[in-house]
């Protein structure tokens, strides 16, 4: 498996390997000791989600309230969609930036959001599918969005491509608005996160090794 860091700070490409036959194709779209090399800490799940949609369909741009966050692993088993990572960590040396990795069933790429990042998608195919595997449950109280169709963020969405929002996301503020109102996380308490998920993670190999 391949990784790289996009140009979000703290987000990530995997690119697993794909084993095709004369019987279909198996792969492993998550691997750890992969996830922990790029990362630092393992990936702590507690809830996977699976959505499928239309083409056209845009979900997003969500974030989360830092601590405790949600980061996502998310890929897609069926269809094709692009995903679009989104920094919206005030005070990040890439706050505003964007990136995008094509997802689909034939590559099995994958991306790595940390807690504090915005994501969102749109499918490109009919019957689209994505699976997250998140660091968190669900907790609509510290969820958040922002309107992914933002002209001061110049999302990359596909021109000719009608995009099917949700009434919700539809309504989300702008990143301007979502700014100003104290919404966005900042960087400084993110950064803070991430070193404690390190610093567990090698505590916890440190107490592994010594009880061996």
């Amino acid at each position: 498996m391949q990784a790289r860091e996009l140009a979000v700070r703290d987000a990530f490409e995997f690119t697993p390997r794909t084993f095709p036959d004369a019987r279909g194709m198996f792969v492993a779209p998550y691997q750890e000791e992969h996830f922990v090399a790029a990362v630092g800490h393992p990936l702590r799940l507690a809830q996977s989600n699976h959505s499928r949609s239309r083409r056209g369909t845009l979900r997003g741009l969500h974030f989360a309230d830092v601590p405790p966050g949600q980061a996502k692993y998310v890929y897609c088993p069926s269809g094709a969609a692009l995903d679009v990572v989104v920094d919206l960590r005030v005070g990040s040396p890439t706050f505003g930036a964007w990136d995008c990795v094509r997802l689909d069933s034939v590559a099995f790429r994958a991306i790595y959001l940390p807690e504090g990042v915005g994501h969102a998608f749109v499918a490109l195919e009919d019957d689209t599918v994505v699976s997250y595997l998140c660091s968190t449950a669900y907790n609509p109280a510290a969820e958040h969005g922002i309107h992914p169709l933002d002209p001061a963020l110049g999302l990359p969405w596909p021109a000719g491509l009608e995009p099917l929002l949700s009434d919700k996301d539809a309504a989300a503020p702008t990143l301007a608005e979502a700014e100003a109102a104290g919404l966005l996380p900042g960087y400084a308490d993110c950064a803070v996160w991430y070193e404690r998920l390190r610093t567990t993670a090698a505590a916890a190999r440190a107490g592994a090794t010594g009880a061996t």
